[in-house]
C-alpha cells in the first residue's frame, strides 16, 4: 500500500510485476511438487507392491492438484461465514501437520549421524515383507548387508563379534518366518552359524523389540551393548519403539533407494502422527473452536 500511495508509475509497474511474478513462481511450485509426486507414485507402483501403503504420494499428489478447486468451490458457491469457517479450519490444520513433519524430519536426519562403538554384543535386523514368499528382497538384503557390514568391522578391528538376530515371523503371503528367511540370507554369505539366531514370531516393529529382547535376557550378558539394523527412514520410529519395548538400543540405516524414500518417509511420519492421536486431536478440536470463534466474532 505504500507503495501504491506514491507517485512512481515505474516503481508501482515493477512492484507489481513482481508481485505476480511471485505468485505464478508459488502456482509453478505448487503445481511441480503434486506432478513430482505423482510421477514418484507411478514409480513405485512399476517397482513395489500394489498396497495402499505404497500409494501415499499418490493420495498427496492428487490432494493437492484438487485443493485449490475445492477453495475456489467453497467461495462461489456457499455463504461468506461458512466458505470462510471451511478454508480457516483446514488451513490452521495443514499448517499444524507441516509444523510437526518440519520437527519429524529434522529429528530423522540428526539420527542417521548415530555411529554405535564397534562393541556390540548383539545386532538386531528387523524383518520386512517376502518376495514370492520365501526370498528376501532387495530392500531387506541392504539391511541384512548393513548388518554383515558391521559385524565384520568390529570382528576386524576387536576381535570379538556380534551376535545378529534376524527378527521377523510369517505373513499370510509368506511360506517361511522373515527370520528365517533372513538367517539362510547372512549364512549364505559367510555367516558362522553360531553367531546367527532368527526370531520368528513378530509381526510388528514392537514385536520385533520385545522378541528379540525376550532372547538377549535369556542369553546374557547382564547390560548387553545392543544396536538394530533397519533402513535410514525407518531408524528414528524404530528408536521410540524400542524405548517403548524397554530396549536400550539405537540404530544404524541401511541404504534405501531414494524413488522409495518418499513414500517411505511419508507413511513413518503418519504412523508416528497417529501413534500420538489423542494429543492431536485435542490440538485440532482447539483450532476447530478458534476456528468457529473467530467466525462468529467477524461475522455475527
Amino acid at each position: 500500500m505504500t507503495i501504491l500511495g506514491t507517485s512512481n508509475r515505474w516503481l508501482i509497474v515493477i512492484s507489481l510485476v513482481l508481485f505476480v511474478l511471485l505468485l505464478l513462481l508459488i502456482g509453478v511450485v505448487f503445481t511441480l511438487q503434486a506432478f513430482l509426486l505423482l510421477w514418484n507414485a507411478w514409480i513405485v507402483w512399476k517397482r513395489e507392491s500394489h498396497t495402499l501403503a505404497n500409494m501415499l504420494t499418490l493420495f498427496l499428489g492428487i490432494a493437492i492438484l484438487v485443493a485449490p478447486f475445492v477453495i475456489r468451490a467453497t467461495t462461489l458457491y456457499l455463504p461468506v461465514p461458512v466458505a470462510t469457517a471451511l478454508n480457516l479450519f483446514p488451513s490452521l490444520v495443514i499448517f499444524y501437520v507441516l509444523f510437526w513433519f518440519y520437527n519429524y524430519l529434522t529429528m530423522l536426519f540428526i539420527y542417521q549421524f548415530n555411529r554405535p562403538r564397534y562393541k556390540q554384543d548383539y545386532l538386531i535386523v528387523l524383518g520386512a515383507g517376502l518376495l514370492n514368499g520365501d526370498q528376501v528382497s532387495p530392500l531387506l538384503g541392504q539391511r541384512i548387508d548393513r548388518a554383515l557390514t558391521f559385524y565384520r568391522k568390529q570382528l576386524t578391528k576387536t576381535g570379538r563379534a556380534p551376535v545378529i538376530i534376524f527378527s521377523g515371523g510369517q505373513g499370510g503371503d509368506e511360506t517361511v518366518p522373515e527370520g528365517v528367511a533372513m538367517r539362510q540370507y547372512a549364512l549364505d554369505r559367510g555367516l558362522p552359524v553360531d553367531h546367527a539366531l532368527a526370531e520368528d514370531r513378530s509381526k510388528t516393529t514392537y514385536e520385533n523389540m520385545i522378541f528379540s529382547k525376550k532372547i538377549i535376557d535369556e542369553r546374557g550378558p547382564q547390560r548387553p551393548r545392543v544396536t538394530f539394523v533397519t533402513n535410514g527412514y525407518h531408524t528414528f520410529r524404530a528408536g521410540m519403539i524400542a524405548k517403548r519395548a524397554g530396549l536400550k538400543a539405537n540404530g544404524i540405516g541401511a541404504h534405501t533407494a531414494k524413488f522409495f524414500l518418499p513414500n517411505a518417509i511419508l507413511r513413518e511420519y503418519i504412523a508416528i502422527f497417529v501413534g500420538n492421536k489423542r494429543w492431536h486431536a485435542v490440538a485440532m478440536g482447539l483450532m476447530l473452536l478458534l476456528t468457529i470463534g473467530l467466525t462468529v466474532a467477524e461475522y455475527y
